[in-house]
């Protein structure tokens, strides 16, 4: 009987557990466990350098055809406006969920975690970005570059003006337009190769984690993570479940279809690795090729609804482990802060927690605290990558719907 991709990724990830399980049971020593944990860590390596490879060219391929098809700057500009307010309003929503998460359940206070120095320092940059430095990021300087660095919005832009140039050359630029379709075409099936290393690359991400970590951090940490991860099934199923109720669109059926990218975003703690293959399952749902190739891309730098709850939730919860109360004002500006600055730190690595260190710093709470948080992160992002999945997905499917582009069996 042959196995399909997900069964092969879901074996990975149990193979991943019990192999970092029994390594850290036969070699008792730290480096023993954390040699293993970085030799294993190479296939996770491998497997998404393999798929950052397939990025860039698939985003410019995709949006520059998709825009191209549109045919004109102002259909362009109707389908942006109604992506960015779609963003906004999901944001909003993960923010909000966020705080209330962290003051219902008050994990700071209910858990009573040693403390590290408040002069103890986390190694994570606090840095508020600026409007300028924002700017200069989404804007190239060349397009060769930002490819080379695999910086999707610098990308997007640059796709953008490409295929509002081609659409308006009309039959002379055809043949460019087709080169893409057929492009675009080529790095799908490159996807499909690529995807038969991913049980091997979750596999390594799984078991360096379990090995250098250790399932015994999960029970020192269950009940932050039990709050986490029950917002984050109340935000991906429940809210994002009922906007796409609101709007007639087949929720189940679309949570079945990306059913494969979740579980890769997931096991690999990284929502990038999925999507090549969120692209294929949005087009076999029935969204419009051009509204994917537009707002998927775009929801990766301004739509990680997991990752944007986080920052919330992690900030208030270092402000409750040093007893330090934030008044009902202070939590609104900070939500406003963060709906801001969150859209600024696209490409920026480990962005989560360089705008949580931002947050920290701006609020008088010890940056050190963030040091609570590190050892349990790579769990953590393991949830957000998965809701950032199914929020880019249900924004692509929402903006389709408007446009009346979704074709569905069910809608």
């Amino acid at each position: 009987m042959k196995i399909n991709l997900t069964g092969r990724i879901f074996i990975g990830m149990l193979a991943g557990i019990l192999t970092g399980f029994i390594v850290r049971e036969v070699y008792p020593e730290p480096s023993d466990f954390q040699a293993f944990a970085d030799g294993v860590q190479i296939l996770s390596d491998i497997f998404l350098r393999l798929i950052k490879m397939i990025i860039a060219p698939l985003v410019f391929s995709t949006l520059v055809y998709g825009v191209a098809k549109v045919g004109d700057f102002k259909a362009v500009g109707r389908i942006g406006l109604k992506t960015i307010l779609y963003f906004q309003f999901a944001t909003i929503l993960a923010l909000a969920l966020g705080l209330l998460l962290v003051n219902v359940f008050e994990p700071g206070h209910v858990m009573q975690l040693p403390l590290p120095a408040q002069e103890a320092s986390s190694g994570v940059a606090s840095k508020v970005p600026q409007l300028k430095e924002f700017i200069t990021h989404v804007i190239p300087k060349s397009v060769v570059e930002a490819m080379a660095n695999n910086e999707i919005l610098p990308i997007v832009v640059f796709s953008l003006f490409f295929g509002i140039a081609a659409a308006s050359m009309g039959e002379k630029a055809k043949v460019v337009v087709n080169a893409m379709d057929a492009l675009g075409h080529i790095m799908f099936k490159v996807t499909n190769y690529v995807m038969q290393f991913a049980p091997f690359g979750v596999f390594g991400a799984i078991a360096a984690v379990v090995a250098k970590q250790g399932l015994g951090i999960i029970g020192g940490y269950l009940y932050l993570i039990v709050c986490f991860y029950t917002g984050l099934l109340f935000f991906g199923l429940v809210i994002l479940g009922l906007i796409c109720v609101s709007l007639r669109i087949p929720f189940l059926r679309l949570l079945r279809e990306i059913k494969e990218p979740i579980l890769l975003a997931f096991s690999t703690a990284s929502s990038e690795s999925a999507f090549p293959k969120t692209v294929e399952a949005l087009e076999k749902y029935g969204c419009s090729n051009r509204i994917i190739s537009f707002v998927l891309p775009l929801g990766y730098s301004f739509n990680l609804d997991g990752s944007i709850m986080y920052m919330t939730f992690a900030t208030v919860f270092i402000a409750q482990s040093y007893g330090i109360e934030l008044s009902l004002s202070q939590e609104i500006t900070m939500m406003l802060m963060l709906l801001v600055t969150s859209k600024g730190m696209a490409g920026v690595p480990r962005a989560s927690l360089v705008v949580i260190a931002g947050m920290l710093s701006a609020f008088q709470i010890p940056e050190a605290g963030l040091l609570l948080l590190l050892g349990i992160d790579q769990i953590l992002d393991m949830g957000r990558s998965a809701t950032n999945v199914i929020g880019n997905a249900v924004a692509t499917a929402v903006v389709s719907k408007w446009e009346g582009e979704l074709k569905t069996s069910e809608s």
